[in-house]
């Protein structure tokens, strides 16, 4: 039985509540497959990088590898090269049985920039825009799409991200328009949770 505090508690933060119960919906599919692979997608601000982070601590075992896409695009423009670049070179090995490895972006040179591992006989939860689509939905045990409002998206990106992201907002936004457009990732998700 909830407590009068916790009740008080889901009312003060309605984000809070609803990342609870997103990841016990994804758990719930999970089960007790440590090995699983997890897609989150979703445009900016949407709660993928939030949700991934509550995923792994609540893993039931050996904490998963998180892979954010931020880590992977190739910059401003590079949404659709990092999902092709992670489905190539992290998704089918694992697939496959074999560990993954793709290459970093350094953000703030402009290059290339180390690399990130996914053993195969660990959890991977991969966040970000773009990664959802028709050739890596079947290399996944669980897809999820995220859903938020658009003005509220924009500010949480914004806010984490300041004034780095700013000038690029609408470029992304509409790499994010061409994305859902061609790979229609909603039709693709085990899950489609809406977070306030």
């Amino acid at each position: 039985m909830r407590s009068s505090a916790d009740i008080a508690a889901e009312a003060a933060d309605p984000l809070d509540h609803a990342l609870r119960d997103a990841v016990a919906s994804v758990m719930a599919v999970v089960g007790d497959r440590l090995r699983s692979t997890i897609l989150i997608d979703g445009r900016s601000g949407a709660g993928k990088s939030s949700l991934s982070r509550r995923l792994a601590d609540a893993w039931p075992g050996p904490e998963p590898v998180v892979l954010p896409l931020d880590a992977v695009y190739p910059g401003w423009d590079g949404l659709e090269a990092g999902a092709q670049a992670v489905i190539r070179d992290i998704l089918m090995p694992r697939a496959d049985g074999r560990d993954g490895r793709v290459s970093g972006w350094d953000w703030v040179r402009s290059r290339p920039a180390g690399y990130s591992a996914a053993p195969h006989g660990r959890g991977l939860i991969v966040e970000g825009c773009g990664i959802l689509r028709a050739e890596s939905a079947p290399l996944a045990d669980v897809t999820v799409w995220l859903e938020a409002p658009a003005g509220t998206r924009r500010e949480r990106a914004l806010s984490r991200d300041g004034d780095a992201y700013r000038p690029y907002w609408d470029r992304w936004a509409a790499q994010e328009h061409e994305h859902i457009r061609r790979h229609d990732p909603q039709t693709r998700a085990d899950l489609v949770i809406s977070l306030p």
